[in-house]
């Protein structure tokens, strides 16, 4: 039912049941929140998104409080900017005065709403906190005191992702998020998805800067340095540089990177293209062994942390298969390095993701071999954009260039590897191949196209085989499957599972914020390079189909197995 209120004594359209903010936001009016998510129940916690409704004694959340056909509300009335004011004065009272070197400098939530208010002077003093930042992690620091106990970051943990590795403790002035025991964030539960990051207001949370020790392999003549970048990545950067979201940069990104100073610049597509024949591969001998299945993939390092140290039974159903980044890695090390001939110790790998696991998995002793680690540093979109920034080059003037031809050719089914669905989809092409030898006349899967859905399922019948298929994004929607499958369901042979909902698109280390909109931008973007590329199979791909005839051999032989695959093992954490 949709009535009248009155907002500013204007009359605007309200629909029951709804909030006022969502009233207010649909009808184009702006009120400020802080602990308010979209997607999520609202808590009412930060105040900041108070207005002043007639006959209402108190200022009201809007984030929280049903619209009635009786209100009169007003959004900015002096007793509602007042209040505004002085919770922000509150905040910034104990909150450090280091903005100039703060990495969220400019993107702050609470730096723009004190412009917004117009806090121009110091009213309240507190005592600032003395917490030390926590750098237990390989891929995220946490500091303490920049916190301003939003809940967001422990919200999104526990009821999007579904872990639960950070909490309140304590309460009033001494109220604190922390990992289990206050431990270190390397001893928790984490599984380095980044969606924290992704929602804290502040700098509270953030990635591991890999940027110094990359710089100095760029000033190192002893070092040839080469990079590699994520399906992913050349949808996304532009968004920092104030472009519309889902604009393909994927040219001007290979000529920025070569005028920074990479020796090498590569497509981690191609590394995709690779883990896919070999998944496909592994997926289709289980399947006639009927051993270890249903097979989950293994190229999201946060899905495979939590399978480590929740479910350590089913990590024999991981596919072994490296992940895109590190099959990368290790051409980069192994056959680059053969063919420009140069010693592989003197080649410094660099991969651009929109993950921050993937700094967690480029570390794991499994990705280094003889001393000799696949991938030497990541970097996030975030990190690249600021490189970029950092070496005055203006990516959106600049030609486009292709990406090195050494490792360069690749289909649109590795480039799929970016959203959700994206590597099943190119698994179902490949295995397809593989039991039937031909290929899909209707290759592309709407079924596993739905942007909305966090969980979704396909079976497709191949010769004599009802080949099933789930894909889910989040480790919510995963443990309801886990559940279904132990309980004995038995028709799905392939899982794939991503940690951040809608795919790498929405990674821990893409532009923040990521909205709704924007991903979805972009995951059409990832869709329309589909669309328009010739090569749509990886097995079609002419250069990877060479590669196997001079290097690997057959795939999941004895000699892929050695260079493309690698094992997990059980992890334990406190809780």
């Amino acid at each position: 039912m949709i009535f009248d209120i009155e907002v500013n004594n204007k009359i605007i359209k309200a629909k029951r049941g709804e909030t006022i903010l969502s009233a207010l936001n649909r009808n184009g009016i702006k009120v400020p929140t802080l602990c308010y998510m979209e997607e999520l129940a609202p808590s009412g916690a930060c105040r900041i998104c108070v207005v002043e409704v007639e006959g209402q004694q108190d200022l009201v959340p809007s984030c929280a409080q049903p619209v009635e056909e009786w209100m009169k509300i007003k959004t900015h009335s002096p007793r509602v900017i007042k209040a505004r004011k002085t919770i922000v004065e509150l905040l910034l009272s104990n909150h450090p005065d280091d903005c100039l070197y703060c990495e969220r400098n400019g993107n702050c939530e609470l730096q723009k709403l004190s412009i917004e208010l117009n806090v121009l002077e110091r009213r309240i003093i507190g005592q600032k906190g003395k917490q030390k930042a926590d750098r237990s992690g390989s891929c995220m620091v946490r500091d303490p005191k920049k916190c301003i106990l939003c809940g967001r970051c422990v919200r999104v943990c526990e009821e999007i992702i579904g872990v639960t590795a950070i909490d309140f403790i304590k309460r009033g002035n001494h109220c604190e998020i922390t990992p289990s025991f206050r431990k270190g964030i390397n001893l928790s539960s984490c599984i380095n998805c980044g969606q924290c990051i992704m929602s804290c207001p502040t700098a509270a949370l953030y990635e591991r800067d890999h940027l110094p020790e990359i710089i100095d392999s760029l000033n190192n003549p002893e070092k040839h340095v080469v990079i590699q970048y994520s399906p992913a990545i050349s949808v996304t950067l532009a968004e920092e540089f104030g472009v519309k979201a889902g604009k393909d940069i994927n040219g001007m990104l290979n000529a920025a990177l070569r005028k920074i100073g990479f020796n090498k610049v590569f497509d981690s597509s191609f590394g995709a293209d690779i883990n896919t024949i070999e998944v496909a591969n592994e997926l289709v001998n289980r399947i006639k062994s009927g051993q270890n299945l249903p097979m989950f993939s293994s190229c999201c390092p946060a899905w495979v942390k939590y399978v480590e140290q929740t479910h350590p039974d089913l990590i024999g159903n991981l596919a072994s298969a490296k992940s895109p980044q590190q099959i990368m890695g290790t051409l980069m090390k192994g056959y680059l390095a053969e063919c420009i001939n140069i010693p592989s110790e003197n080649i410094y790998t660099v991969s651009v993701m929109p993950c921050i696991a993937k700094k967690f998995e480029a570390q794991r002793e499994e990705m280094t071999h003889k001393g000799i680690t696949e991938v030497d540093a990541v970097l996030t979109t975030r990190e690249l954009a600021r490189l970029i920034r950092l070496y005055g080059i203006d990516i959106m003037n600049i030609e486009s260039e292709l990406a090195d031809t050494v490792l360069g050719t690749r289909s649109s089914s590795g480039k799929l590897y970016a959203v959700s669905g994206g590597v099943a989809e190119a698994i179902i092409r490949t295995s397809y191949n593989l039991l039937t030898g031909g290929d899909l006349i209707n290759y592309k899967i709407t079924e596993l196209r739905s942007v909305n859905k966090n969980k979704k399922e396909f079976k497709i019948k191949i010769t004599d085989l009802d080949l099933g298929i789930a894909v889910v994004s989040d480790m919510i929607n995963a443990e309801k499957l886990l559940d279904e499958i132990k309980n004995g369901r038995k028709d799905i042979h392939f899982i794939e599972v991503m940690a951040c909902p809608g795919g790498c698109v929405n990674g821990g280390g893409q532009p923040i914020p990521s909205r709704k909109e924007e991903i979805k931008a972009r995951i059409k973007a990832i869709y329309d390079v589909d669309d328009k590329e010739s090569i749509k199979f990886a097995h079609k791909n002419p250069q990877l189909n060479e590669l196997y005839k001079i290097l690997f051999g057959k795939p999941c032989d004895e000699n892929c197995m050695n260079i493309l695959h690698t094992s997990f093992n059980k992890r334990d954490v406190l809780l």
